[in-house]
C-alpha cells in the first residue's frame, strides 16, 4: 500500500513540476515579451523572453533544413518516452532519491517536450552572464540528472556486503 501511493505521490510532483515549468513560462510571455529584460542582479542575472528553435546549446544551429521543427519535437518525445520508460522500469528497485530525481527528470523532459510540440519552440528566460538562456524544466532536467549521478557514484564508491 506504502509504494503504490509513493508512486501516485511522484506521478503528482511530476505533473505538478510540470504546471509549474508552464506556469513560469506562460508569465515569461506575458510580462518579458512585451517590454523586454529584467535585470535581477545586474550583470549576473535578467530574465527574458526567448524563442529557442533550436536544442540546448544551441547544438544543431547550423543545421537547417524545411521541417527542423517537427525532427527536434520527435526527437525530444522519443527521448523522453525512453526517459519514462527507464523511470518506471527502475521504479521498484531505485531507492527514494533516486525515484525523485527520475520524476524531476521527466518533469523537464516533459515540459520541454509540449512546448515543442504546441509550439515548435521552447521557451526560455532564465539568463544567466555567459550561459545561454534557460528555464525552470532544464533546471529540473539538470538536477535530476545531478542527483542521478551522485547516487550512482555513492553506490560505485560504497563497501559491497560480504
Amino acid at each position: 500500500m506504502a509504494k503504490r501511493a509513493a508512486g501516485w505521490l511522484l506521478l503528482v510532483l511530476t505533473l505538478a513540476l510540470v504546471g509549474c515549468d508552464h506556469a513560469t513560462k506562460a508569465a515569461a510571455e506575458a510580462t518579458l515579451g512585451p517590454s523586454g529584460p529584467v535585470a535581477l542582479v545586474k550583470g549576473v542575472l535578467e530574465l527574458c523572453y526567448v524563442q529557442n528553435h533550436d536544442t540546448a546549446f544551441s547544438l544543431t544551429r547550423q543545421i537547417d533544413f524545411p521541417g527542423k521543427a517537427l525532427v527536434l519535437a520527435g526527437v525530444s518525445l522519443l527521448v523522453t518516452l525512453v526517459v519514462a520508460a527507464a523511470a518506471w522500469k527502475r521504479r521498484a528497485s531505485a531507492s527514494r532519491a533516486e525515484q525523485v530525481a527520475m520524476a524531476l527528470v521527466a518533469a523537464g523532459a516533459i515540459g520541454n517536450v509540449v512546448d515543442r510540440m504546441r509550439l515548435g519552440y521552447v521557451v526560455d528566460f532564465i539568463h544567466l552572464r555567459h550561459w545561454p538562456v534557460f528555464n525552470v524544466a532544464d533546471v529540473l532536467i539538470v538536477v535530476g540528472v545531478a542527483l542521478l549521478a551522485l547516487g550512482g557514484i555513492g553506490r560505485a564508491r560504497a563497501p559491497s556486503p560480504g
